[in-house]
């Protein structure tokens, strides 16, 4: 008997249920009165106006969350107990998955099949995985000379500030949430301007699984003032951000001052090496998911596509093929494959690094405009014949916009891979075991993907060499940015 497949359904717009702050456990307005839009990037028209904090709600928060660290009941919290509440939170999470979905979707613009699969399965997976860490940091026994006992301790580092960006909203919630939160300490997070909705309804979520107040604080609003305020304030032990590389420079001028702890999660130009003896088909679906997933707004992005010279037409043919055909448009439509990029400035940005492209000689085999009349959407585009010099293959665009240059052998494509001042990821795609062994050792990356792109797992670290970051996101290497290390050590006399 025949199965009849069921169409996914059409989701959508939910109702916006916050966009006021989140301080010590009470949902706040300013103390400014501000407020700002965020505006929906498929149609260009405001969704809400949400409260627009500043350096007085940053100081208010995180009074909260020193006082929640040092005397509420957090500090006093078995380390079990929290993580039964990151449990009941990742279960609140999954029960308005649909809800959380379209809220990502209608904020950010990804197509809702990506915030459905991809994004909020990843949320829930990160919020348990964090949670089983919860009572399983400790130290350690060390044998030291003489008559002493001597061990260490892990404990919380204290009150972090939290600075997210608006690729991968909700994502990046629970990459900074789990960890902090499994160690113990208490958060004053600063979520993107462009896409403050999702952070606030999971917040939301929070509170209703039971996190004390002052626990979690959220502040939406601008760098320039909620996010310079975080970063300065001598009250906060540590900053975790994720965004762009100039940005992490000011943050690390700026907590100077106050020797903060300080994280980074950065930008990226990462080489995706196709060789000829490689699986091309499979090869060129994963170029393609490697660039064009999220619109090209991923950090790690596969945006330099080398292919060696033997399969470079053919791989070209192939790809141009099937970047041609992805479906662009309404977001909550569950068969759009590429939503609009997230705001204006964005839009533009892409754009004129497009125009860049072809005034510097390379060929546009597809895309290169704007898709539509209404929104922020641009064409997947295709640049083939593009050399290491070029501004698209030097800098991060973080859009549809893919170079494809071609080269001779492994040595020559290892040395081109390290030529750049990024290193986030780095993917080969090669039936040779010992030439993927080889390059995974040689390329300076935090990340190499062999025959497959963009797998993360909550177990696995992520972060970048040289200028992609300090320190590591996900797995057990996260736990040691949010805790300090205490030896003691006892006479046994």
């Amino acid at each position: 008997m025949a199965t009849v497949t069921q169409k996914p359904k059409q989701a959508k717009a939910p109702n916006i249920r916050q966009t006021q702050l989140l301080i010590d456990g009470e949902w706040v307005d300013a103390v400014s009165g501000k407020t700002f839009a965020t505006i929906n990037p498929a149609t260009e028209e405001k969704i809400a106006d949400v409260a627009e904090g500043d350096k007085a709600d940053i100081d208010r928060a995180v009074k909260a969350a020193r006082k929640a660290f040092e005397t509420g009941p957090w500090s006093k919290m078995d380390a079990r107990d929290r993580g039964r509440l990151m449990n009941k939170l990742a279960d609140l999470v999954e029960a308005n998955l649909e809800e959380l979905a379209a809220l990502e979707t209608l904020d950010n613009g990804k197509p809702i099949s990506d915030s459905r699969a991809a994004d909020l399965p990843l949320v829930i997976d990160c919020l348990r995985y964090y949670a089983g860490w919860a009572d399983k940091i400790h130290g350690e026994t060390i044998p030291v000379r003489g008559n002493f006992f001597s061990y260490t301790l892990r404990e919380p580092l204290g009150v972090v500030g939290q600075i997210i960006p608006w690729n991968f909203p909700l994502l990046m919630v629970a990459w900074k949430w789990g960890p902090a939160l499994a160690a113990g300490c208490t958060i004053v997070m600063k979520p993107a301007e462009q896409t403050p909705l999702s952070c606030l309804r999971m917040a939301e979520l929070a509170m209703e699984a039971g996190f004390p107040p002052g626990v979690i604080n959220i502040v939406p609003g601008y760098g320039p003032t909620a996010g310079a305020a975080l970063v300065e304030h001598p009250d906060v032990d540590k900053i975790a951000f994720t965004g762009e590389h100039r940005t992490a420079q000011l943050i690390m001028t700026n907590a100077a001052q106050t020797l903060k702890r300080l994280t980074f999660e950065l930008g990226g130009k990462s080489p995706n090496v196709i060789f000829a003896d490689a699986d091309l088909d499979a090869a060129v679906a994963g170029a393609e998911f490697g660039l064009f997933f999220n619109q090209g707004q991923c950090c790690c992005a596969g945006s330099r596509v080398f292919v060696q010279q033997d399969v470079h037409e053919k791989f070209v043919e192939k790809l141009v093929s099937r970047a041609s055909n992805r479906k662009l448009g309404d977001p909550f439509d569950p068969e759009t494959t590429q939503g609009p990029q997230v705001d204006e400035a964005q839009f533009s940005k892409i754009l004129s690094y497009i125009e860049k492209g072809r005034q510097g000689g390379a060929e546009c085999l597809t895309g290169g405009e704007r898709f539509g009349d209404k929104g922020f959407y641009v064409q997947p585009t295709v640049f083939n014949n593009v050399t290491d010099d070029m501004e698209i293959a030097t800098d991060e665009i973080f859009g549809p916009v893919m170079s494809i240059l071609p080269f001779k052998d492994v040595d020559e494509v290892v040395e081109r891979s390290n030529k750049s001042m990024f290193g986030l990821a780095a993917a080969v795609w090669t039936r040779d075991v010992g030439k993927a062994h080889h390059f995974a050792k040689s390329v300076r990356a935090g990340t190499i993907w062999v025959n497959c792109y963009d797998v993360f797992d909550a177990a696995a670290p992520f972060g970048g060499f040289k200028m992609s970051g300090i320190g590591r996101e996900l797995g057990e290497a996260a736990l040691a940015n949010y805790t300090e290390l205490k030896t003691v050590t006892m006479s046994l006399d």
